[in-house]
């Protein structure tokens, strides 16, 4: 595998005739992100991962500031995994002097759940990287983590406003065994919040625990979710159930609904996700997240 930091050398490894698979992160790779690259290995001739901590899509300094990074690490595994190459630049060559461009999607989907409590700017600022990411590498396919339910959302919707020849996979979220969703953030949780932090699966087992046993009232799916993490001392920053392809509220899971958490443990700010089916349904909480 080989690291390379520039556009131009970037665009000089592409092959004629050979597909390619793009799989951005944002570096301290963890076993979701290499699901993503192990899946564009079978899906494309060559497997490019990003590397770029976006500094335009941190709405709090501090979190940019102690975002984990780990090249030589993150080089490892990537290679280990199947990547061809590691695009890795640097902010200027992301953002060189003078640049003046923003990509947005407007409306809920950037406005609602991560975007009412990180400000829309943290999507344009997802929706400009992308943007520029596709733009740069061309891939025929690009993979994202399911546990980014939102931002894959606005990305499919950004794919297709703009028409571009990119078809978008999203990969399932991958857990730790006790549940615990796989977050680069995860690295800074202290010992106690470590275990906090399940709240937060916790409260999406209840929700399909609830809705197995037969109510689909979201009230009383959202009631049992919040119980779910008051033994771990966790308070949600938000606990929604919408729809999964406007984020639009639902009153009933009476059809296929995007159960979503944020929320703070200690000094880290964690999300997760699943998706319940109606009680109707066979395998009734399908547990797909």
């Amino acid at each position: 595998m080989r690291t390379i930091r520039t556009v131009a050398e970037l665009r000089a490894t592409r092959r004629p005739g050979e597909s390619v698979a793009l799989v951005p992160t944002m570096g301290y790779l963890h076993d979701g992100h290499l699901s993503l690259i192990r899946a564009a290995r079978h899906q494309a001739d060559q497997v490019v991962v990003s590397l770029f901590v976006n500094p335009a899509q941190f709405n709090d300094p501090s979190d940019l500031d102690n975002y984990p990074r780990d090249e030589a690490r993150d080089a490892e595994l990537a290679a280990d995994a199947g990547a061809d190459l590691l695009f890795a630049p640097t902010p200027d060559e992301v953002y060189p002097p003078g640049f003046a461009t923003q990509v947005r999607v407007a409306g809920p989907l950037t406005e609602s759940l991560e975007g009412a409590h990180r400000g829309a700017e943290h999507f344009h600022g997802v929706t400009t990287v992308v943007t520029k990411l596709l733009n740069m590498v061309g891939p025929d396919v690009a993979l994202f983590g399911q546990k980014d339910a939102q931002q894959a959302l606005v990305i499919r919707r950004l794919v297709t406003d703009l028409d571009l020849p990119v078809r978008i996979e999203i990969g399932a979220t991958v857990r730790e065994p006790d549940g615990l969703a796989l977050s680069s953030r995860n690295v800074r949780l202290e010992a106690d919040d470590r275990q906090r932090a399940l709240a937060l699966s916790r409260a999406l087992r209840a929700a399909e625990g609830t809705v197995a046993a037969g109510t689909a009232d979201a009230r009383q799916i959202l009631t049992a979710a919040r119980a779910a993490m008051t033994p771990f001392d966790v308070e949600p920053e938000y606990l929604a159930l919408v729809d999964p392809e406007d984020l639009s509220p639902v009153s009933a899971v009476d059809q296929e609904t995007l159960l979503a958490v944020a929320a703070h443990v200690g000094r880290v700010r964690l999300i997760d996700n699943t998706i319940l089916a109606p009680p109707s349904s066979n395998g009734a909480a399908n547990g797909r997240h």
